[in-house]
């Protein structure tokens, strides 16, 4: 009898999924159909974009619910529990294709909202679009609209002890550092070829004599831990002579402002080889 019991409650969990997979099946072309009809050209009625967040929601409630459940199953009952590698796979990618076309819809609003400010008053555009032009590469700058909503939210899929527990909370604890070299060309080639980061962490060749990146933190970091790291770096790849400035976000706000304008005068400062942090 006992054994029935568990086995019966295993197959509810499975027919979670099921019906969990079947809304995600109906659901992610229409989210990504209304993700498209959102573009500078468009007025777009605000219940659309109300419409988008919850729907994205949803979504990532769903993943989320599916993947402590897999794991539940795979452990606790895993006698009872046969693996859909298919469906397993299907799910996957509607995680990626969700994320990225939410990402693509936050950056596209940014623009429109870049936009607004530019067509205003003088008086009232105080920073002309600044996160959207720290990278040239539109992929880069989505990543970077990505990371910065990582600050203010728990986006990360629970790990096998958090199942059934309560997750970390770890919102305010991520930051960001900005970074940029500026010197010679060649110099930067080689700073390309050998500087190796993490998963979130991006970087750009901006210009021929200029690198620019962001560093995403799980947690707090002192800004001279990671100008120590940057000067060991430089110092063992010979790269003393290139200028290196870092910027710590801790939110998207600490992007207002003239920031570009600081940045340039800072870098005028500095001298060749040196490394500097900026309190914004």
């Amino acid at each position: 009898m006992e054994k029935d019991r568990v086995q019966r409650y295993a197959e509810s969990l499975e027919r979670t999924i099921r019906n969990n997979y079947r809304y995600l099946k109906e659901t992610m072309d229409d989210f990504q159909d209304m993700c498209r009809m959102v573009s500078p050209e468009r007025n777009v009625p605000r219940e659309i974009l109300v419409d988008i967040r919850e729907m994205y929601k949803e979504i990532r409630n769903r993943l989320t619910e599916i993947k402590a459940i897999e794991q539940l199953l795979h452990g606790k009952y895993r006698q009872f529990y046969k693996r859909d590698s298919m469906r397993d796979k299907e799910i996957m990618e509607f995680g990626f294709v969700s994320k990225n076309c939410y990402s693509k819809f936050e950056y596209t609003l940014m623009q429109i909202e870049a936009m607004k400010r530019l067509k205003g008053p003088p008086h009232k555009v105080d920073h002309p679009g600044e996160p959207l032009q720290w990278f040239r590469s539109e992929d880069n700058r989505i990543g970077l609209i990505k990371n910065l909503r990582m600050l203010m939210e728990l986006d990360y899929e629970p790990t096998p002890e958090e199942v059934g527990g309560e997750r970390r909370d770890l919102a305010g604890t991520r930051t960001l550092t900005l970074f940029l070299f500026t010197g010679d060309s060649l110099s930067l080639d080689n700073l390309q070829s050998n500087i190796q980061l993490r998963e979130h962490d991006i970087l750009e060749r901006y210009n021929q004599e200029e690198v620019r990146g962001v560093l995403a933190h799980l947690r707090k970091v002192d800004p001279i831990e990671v100008e120590k790291k940057f000067r060991q770096f430089m110092e063992s790849k010979g790269l003393t002579k290139l200028k290196c400035l870092f910027l710590p976000i801790h939110s998207s706000k600490d992007l207002e402002g003239d920031l570009f304008n600081l940045i340039k005068t800072t870098l005028q400062e500095m001298a060749e080889g040196e490394l500097k942090t900026i309190s914004i």
